[in-house]
């Protein structure tokens, strides 16, 4: 089965301009799949029944997967057994009836105004990782984006003057403005981080690590953390939880929600449109806790 899953993972690459993390996604759940079937003696895609592939899902239930893995191997498998159809490798697409397990939408973490400040305020050293960091915390608050999309920043996806990024992922592109505190944060890093971290090495990338290499997205994870720890933020704290701040601080100060669809890359505004509940849900506990009458 692995010439099948290769030229379906070149196919969502190359075709349908999937994101890295996607077609990453993909490959994954569908070598676990492979190594179920093999394991069952079954080595071609054509062996494969429906009955075989809703006890595959029964098997991940067994093994105490999370109904959100699970509902995604589900994803997967309906994508790949529909390009097998497609392409004339199969006659129908078995995995069309498969159903995903329902998933309880948990809102987001998210940081409140006082303690993003808290947190953006924690990396104020002179030193060039520190204008690094300083930098890239900013612009991700500034704009939104997933922390894939910032340590792939180039240094021609930025334009100061314009105070804009260049941001894309999986082909597309979107343009997103930063104002001018980001802008001020990546001016004195280009200016005074970036040459000493190079060490005299060169690199298109934007934001590299104290080697002179691109940051990797684990290095800025555990950079997060680490300042959040210094700020005292005690709940969930991950690169993402600056993007859900960022949308819902937007939202919750009057923004558009089409235009923060845009900048966050949304392809579906329901997705945006979580965001807006979550910021009408905080306004409420916020009256119930300081209003007399609440």
């Amino acid at each position: 089965m692995t010439d099948e899953i290769q030229r379906f993972i070149q196919y969502m690459k190359e075709v349908r301009r999937t994101s890295e993390n996607t077609a990453v996604s993909y490959e994954r759940d569908l070598k676990k799949m492979d190594q179920y079937f093999a394991e069952q003696g079954v080595q071609n895609v054509e062996q494969i029944t429906v009955t075989g592939l809703s006890s595959y899902i029964l098997f991940l239930e067994k093994q105490g997967r999370k109904p959100a893995t699970i509902s995604r191997n589900v994803a997967s498998l309906k994508a790949f057994f529909q390009y097998l159809q497609k392409d004339g490798s199969l006659k129908q697409n078995i995995a069309e009836q498969l159903k995903a397990p329902r998933v309880e939408k948990k809102a987001p973490a998210i940081l409140s105004e006082e303690e993003t400040v808290r947190l953006l305020n924690q990396a104020r050293g002179d030193s060039p990782k520190e204008l690094r960091d300083r930098a890239m915390l900013e612009l991700l608050y500034a704009t939104g984006i997933r922390v894939s999309e910032l340590v792939s920043l180039k240094l021609s996806d930025i334009n100061l003057q314009m105070e804009y990024i260049a941001c894309r992922d999986g082909g597309k592109e979107r343009v997103i403005p930063f104002g001018k505190v980001a802008k001020q944060a990546l001016e004195r890093y280009l200016r005074e981080g970036r040459v000493p971290l190079l060490a005299e090495a060169e690199s298109a990338y934007l934001f590299t690590n104290c080697s002179g290499h691109a940051m990797s997205r684990q290095g800025f994870w555990k950079l997060v953390k680490s300042y959040g720890k210094k700020a005292g933020i005690t709940g969930e704290l991950t690169p993402h939880t600056l993007r859900h701040s960022f949308a819902v601080h937007l939202v919750s100060n009057g923004a558009d929600i089409h235009s923060v669809q845009e900048m966050l890359g949304h392809a579906d505004i329901s997705t945006t449109q979580m965001y807006a509940q979550i910021g009408q849900n905080r306004l409420r506990e916020a009256y119930t806790k300081a209003h007399p009458r609440g």
